[in-house]
């Protein structure tokens, strides 16, 4: 089915016009005769280096499977297997190079205590559990560095270092990644005998798994020199101490693991985890074989459990982790992240859908991730792995299988935003230009569904000038006196006067409360949600930061004064102007970022200043006159009325001495479908089809 539009102007749908248009303009949607050509699988970056593009980077991956899964690599010729892990039991991954070796010792008590005072600095401290002729001993690495004379330097700052020379037996030196081979084995078990007795020789070596010929390969590796000469050297010197072992320079192998027991989690115990420090080149690729139905929890990513099999590559110098698992169970969990579990089931079938649509676009084509099709923020999609799936949303995923939007029998990248704030946007309010016909300004009413239930917070003004918010359920209201100014107090001892009518734990408050303190009552207003929002103030040194690096606008010393001089179809600012000067963006919706993180651009601008509040009357020796009472002093700039704006409307240039306010609707781009006015229709009764049909142009639903 197609949904036609006449031209792109704001369409003021209400809810009967809306039924109407489901009823009598559109046909009945049904499985169309061809099949939407959908990728089965997505693949998920959750570690990725990209530079400007995208960076969330990590130095060490530690999984935790739940069950027994296989680890090794792939190749294009297909894959090798080198070991398994047991289920529960966490295994690290990290990458080699250039590191410092600060030596080894056999107090584990002053390993530890090191190791704490080292773990605030720039050097990076891993300690590795060995047994020598029946001791445990513990070796002590600082790195990897980015050079071998970033690791010279880290040594030299090591060898300074007091805590350092407190621990006998440490002297840090520079170590490398050249290495001599004293042997291959066919089984790991082999490897770890010869191991052995190259330890018991009083000589540094690893077992090494590799693939070699399309096998897996064990060896015993030994030694770290930086240079061909040092490792040369080596070689001689190790001679008299290795009898019977014939060294030889290894072979380069790019992908390798070189296994390690680590004790840097648990230096109070000596407790280890298998360590693979791996050595891998651009295309080389380490997959970890998982399941549908078990998860690997990835420490380093908030201790998140995922479906699906694990990569680990390296991109842009650094270590990336790639979740690579079926369309399906991708969006298990990315419904269950983006919007509650709770919310009606059409609504989450309206998700369900967008989703599939906007990950089934980012895996046919390619994409700015690299080695990714996505990522698991909300800069794709979220994705918090299988923490984020309810039998609810698992439901409404499988009950819309296979489903996604097209246009043109092509799948759409159906964007969404969590609210639109009662408008969704215009293409030519979030890009430069008017994109695909895929968007157009629409009523999204139903938004207002997110701040249903919520409190209500006084907004007051204390005797010392100060100006906040007061929740509703620790006021006590006192009515209007006699001068006609409504006061209040508070019914619990140290209640919060906060900045802004929300709880942010990340911001003091401005002044605290006890019972029998007055404040007069400017206003009573909603909880600042997505729907709509308070945020400031923002002095002018606040907003010259933010704009700092997202203009090419020469900026003032000072902002004066802020003006909406464009807004687009929805009543979103397109167009700013500070001082009376043009302030340029790359695209508008980048107006969000560039004054502190507003959470839309469908907003007005309020002064901070002080403003007066009028009342009717005053008592006073000559009866009752008109009564003037100025709020909000230049060092308490905390006053706002919402009335004084009104979205859409206010262009005028807004003044400040102290600082601006910014008052809005709607929480993130406002193109597509908006998530509380999804849950809103749902609420009303309208079906998922009806949802995807009021949101986006010109589609038809598509079952795979």
């Amino acid at each position: 089915m197609t949904k036609q539009r006449s031209n792109g102007k704001s369409a003021k749908w209400g809810k009967p016009l809306l039924a109407a248009a489901v009823a009598f303009s559109f046909l009945p949607l049904h499985t169309p005769a061809h099949a939407a050509e959908a990728d089965n699988t997505v693949r998920v970056g959750l570690f990725l280096n990209l530079g400007s593009t995208y960076k969330q980077t990590t130095d060490k991956i530690t999984l935790t499977p739940e069950q027994a899964v296989a680890v090794g690599q792939k190749t294009d010729a297909g894959y090798i297997k080198w070991f398994s892990t047991s289920p529960g039991a966490a295994s690290s991954f990290a990458l080699g190079g250039p590191r410092v070796k600060l030596g080894e010792s056999g107090d584990l008590k002053a390993v530890s205590a090191l190791a704490s005072k080292l773990k605030s600095g720039s050097d990076k401290l891993s300690v590795y559990k060995i047994v020598r002729n029946g001791q445990d001993l513990y070796q002590l690495y600082a790195g990897p560095y980015a050079s071998d004379k970033a690791a010279s330097d880290a040594a030299a700052r090591l060898n300074a270092n007091a805590s350092v020379k407190a621990v006998s037996g440490l002297a840090p030196a520079a170590v490398g990644t050249l290495s001599l081979n004293a042997g291959s084995y066919g089984t790991q078990a082999a490897a770890a005998g010869a191991l052995q007795k190259v330890l018991d020789a009083g000589v540094d070596g690893v077992l090494r798994v590799s693939s070699v010929n399309g096998k897996v390969s064990y060896s015993v590796q030994v030694g770290e020199a930086n240079n061909a000469s040092a490792l040369d050297a080596l070689k001689v010197s190790l001679a008299g101490k290795l009898p019977g072992i014939a060294l030889s320079v290894s072979d380069g192998v790019s992908a390798s693991a070189a296994v390690r027991s680590e004790a840097t989690a648990d230096l109070n115990n000596g407790t280890t985890v298998p360590s693979y420090v791996l050595s891998l080149g651009q295309q080389d690729r380490i997959w970890i074989d998982g399941a549908a139905d078990k998860g690997i929890r990835v420490e380093e990513r908030s201790k998140r459990s995922y479906r699906g099999d694990l990569e680990i590559g390296v991109y842009g110098g650094q270590l990336y982790l790639v979740n690579e698992l079926p369309m399906e169970q991708y969006l298990y969990s990315v419904v269950g992240s983006e919007v509650p579990a709770s919310w009606p089931e059409e609504s989450l079938k309206a998700q369900a859908v967008a989703a599939r649509s906007y990950a089934t676009v980012q895996t046919q084509t390619a994409t700015k991730f690299k080695v990714a099709d996505v990522v698991d923020s909300t800069l794709s999609q979220a994705y918090n792995g299988v923490g984020s799936e309810s039998k609810s949303v698992n439901a409404a995923v499988d009950a819309t299988s296979g489903e996604i939007l097209e246009q043109g029998g092509k799948a759409v990248e159906a964007l969404f935003s969590s609210n639109a704030g009662g408008v969704t946007s215009d293409p030519t309010e979030v890009w430069n230009s008017g994109g695909s016909n895929l968007f157009s300004s629409v009523a999204s009413q139903s938004d207002s569904a997110a701040a249903a239930n919520l409190k209500k917070w006084y907004h007051v003004a204390l005797a010392n000038g100060t100006i906040g918010y007061v929740r509703e359920d620790n006021v006590k209201d006192k009515g209007t006196d006699a001068t006609g100014f409504r006061k209040m107090t508070v019914t619990a001892q140290s209640t919060k006067v906060r900045p802004l009518p929300l709880i942010q734990s990340s911001v003091s408050e401005l002044s605290k409360m006890n019972p029998g303190d007055e404040a007069l009552v400017l206003e009573v207003v909603s909880e600042s949600n997505t729907y709509e929002w308070i945020r400031g103030p923002y002095t002018s040194s606040q907003l010259l930061t933010s704009l700092k690096g997202r203009t090419t606008t020469k900026l003032p010393a000072t902002i004066q004064s802020i003006q909406i001089s464009q807004r687009g179809p929805s009543g979103r600012a397109t167009e700013l102007k500070i001082n009376g000067f043009k302030i340029d963006v790359k695209y508008p919706d980048m107006f969000r970022s560039a004054l502190s993180g507003l959470p839309s651009t469908l907003f007005d601008v309020v002064s901070a200043d002080a403003y007066t509040v009028i009342t009717n009357a005053t008592a006073s020796k000559g009866g009752l006159s008109a009564a003037r009472l100025t709020i909000g002093a230049s060092s308490h700039a905390n006053a706002l009325s919402r009335s004084l704006a009104s979205v859409g409307t206010n262009t005028s240039a807004v003044s400040s001495g102290t600082g601006f306010f910014f008052v809005g609707r709607g929480n993130g781009h406002g193109l597509g479908l908006s998530q509380w006015g999804a849950k809103g229709l749902a609420d009303e009764g309208e079906t998922y089809e009806d949802i995807l049909l009021h949101y986006y142009n010109n589609v038809e639903l598509i079952k795979d």
